[in-house]
């Protein structure tokens, strides 16, 4: 791995360039607060040394032990640079799961978070056009969830017959 990606590194790089950025190291990701993460974004993707111009892919992850929390994942790459990735994680409560949307940073976000959204219930807070995309408009729920409660599929056989 290029030593400038490095967990460490980026982590370095990065509160020395954003003002009051505080940022933790889990394993190779980089843990940012969801109020700073568009700052991060912009600055990852227009800085020289990284240039992070590809969103190789956005998915959400659902921790009830430790701090039970909705999790956004981003694999980042360079295809000027040729490097990567960058590895970003952002943190939501279950109960008020409302992060920026990266679309005006990535576009290629765009149905990522319409993903996530669908099956986690990640509000992603600018997104162009935060709607179902797996799921029809009038389900209920979000089924990646691990609090999810499946229908009883017998009940709903009944009331189709």
């Amino acid at each position: 791995m290029n030593d400038l990606l490095r967990p460490d590194a980026t982590q370095q790089a990065l509160q020395q360039r954003v003002p009051g950025l505080t940022l933790t190291i889990e394993g190779d990701a980089l843990i940012i607060p969801a109020d700073r993460l568009l700052e991060v974004g912009r600055f990852l993707k227009e800085s020289e040394p990284y240039r992070l111009d590809y969103l190789s892919n956005l998915c959400a992850v659902d921790f009830v032990v430790e701090g039970a929390h909705l999790e956004t994942v981003y694999h980042l790459y360079s295809m000027e640079k040729k490097h990567g990735p960058v590895v970003l994680k952002v943190r939501v409560p279950r109960d008020n799961p409302h992060q920026p949307s990266v679309v005006s940073v990535w576009r290629g976000a765009e149905y990522q978070e319409r993903e996530a959204y669908d099956l986690y219930g990640i509000i992603y807070d600018g997104h162009p056009d935060l709607r179902r995309i797996l799921m029809w408009d009038g389900f209920d729920g979000h089924p990646m969830r691990k609090d999810y409660v499946q229908e009883d599929q017998d009940a709903l056989e009944e009331r189709h017959a």
